[in-house]
């Protein structure tokens, strides 16, 4: 059973490539995340025995409930990987990226493409469901590829009749990528269209949008990404208003530090290069810097 199925309203990292490995999501999780998701990794890298495929899956217990997102567009193909993840990891639940607006995906039909030909979608969806059943299939995905072909209610229930027992609905169009607002509106009408739960994703920065987003769009939980790569607190904050609690204070820059710190300490402590642990974490610590007093000059 999926966690949306059994408890709500939650609070979901979201994968990021590059960002959301094992360390960054056991962080989360301390914060007060309740699912995770590994970064998205594709089926042929899955299908040859990649190592870093293999890596980029792995995770410990302390990280449930946790899902495997996979990406491809040969139906045939992404049920087989998602029946070897099941067998190298058994994690949670599998969940498909049909978002990703990032060139060299969408080139290879992957990713948010499928949202432009709704067949192959529903054939991917449908092979994976029969190939991992009973282990849960979820799947995440855009408005549609731009303003004029928003489809989510419409490739949400495609999905939906294609077994899919939940959907993350991210509130941005493929054309738009990361820019412009979060469309939340559409996100409700999603939420009112199916059955199945379904997951809020965009501009969540604080405790008080979870807040207001659950209470107005109707999901069953709300997913963070770049909020919570650059404030991992949030989940605290957020779990904390949710329970009905008054938050704790807005973190010190001492307990900011020591987030950074202990962030690279367990990365270095599970890498067999500091050199290079540290390289891979630049992107993320120029994230925590933002809103740090000299953080420009950290940078």
């Amino acid at each position: 059973m999926l966690p949306w199925e059994q408890d709500g309203p939650l609070l979901h990292l979201a994968p990021m490539a590059g960002v959301t490995d094992s360390v960054f999501r056991r962080l989360c999780k301390g914060m007060g995340a309740d699912v995770m998701v590994t970064e998205f990794v594709s089926a042929e890298g899955i299908l040859h025995r990649n190592q870093r495929t293999r890596e980029m899956v792995a995770f410990f217990p302390s990280e449930r409930p946790i899902g495997v997102q996979l990406f491809g567009a040969d139906p045939e193909r992404l049920a087989a990987a998602a029946r070897a993840v099941v067998e190298w990891v058994a994690p949670d639940f599998i969940d498909l990226n049909f978002g990703c607006p990032v060139a060299k995906v969408v080139c290879k039909h992957g990713g948010s493409a499928l949202l432009r030909d709704c067949p192959l979608l529903e054939r991917v969806a449908r092979a994976v469901v029969a190939a991992v059943a009973p282990v849960p299939v979820t799947a995440k995905v855009r408005l549609g590829w731009d303003a004029r072909s928003v489809n989510a209610v419409v490739t949400g229930r495609i999905l939906e009749g294609a077994g899919v027992r939940a959907v993350a609905v991210h509130g941005r169009t493929k054309e738009q990528g990361y820019g412009g607002e979060a469309d939340w509106d559409e996100i409700a009408r999603v939420a009112d269209a199916l059955a199945i739960p379904v997951i809020g994703n965009g501009d969540i920065r604080t405790g008080q949008d979870v807040g207001h987003r659950l209470q107005t769009s109707g999901v069953r939980g709300v997913m963070i990404g770049r909020g919570a790569m650059a404030n991992p607190f949030l989940f605290r904050e957020a779990k904390a208003l949710m329970a009905g609690r008054t938050p704790a204070p807005e973190p010190t820059l001492e307990e900011r530090w020591g987030l950074i710190v202990r962030h690279c300490e367990m990365a270095v402590a599970e890498s067999s290069s500091e050199e290079h642990a540290m390289a891979a974490l630049r992107a993320q610590l120029m994230a925590y810097s933002k809103g740090l007093p000299e953080g420009r000059y950290l940078r």
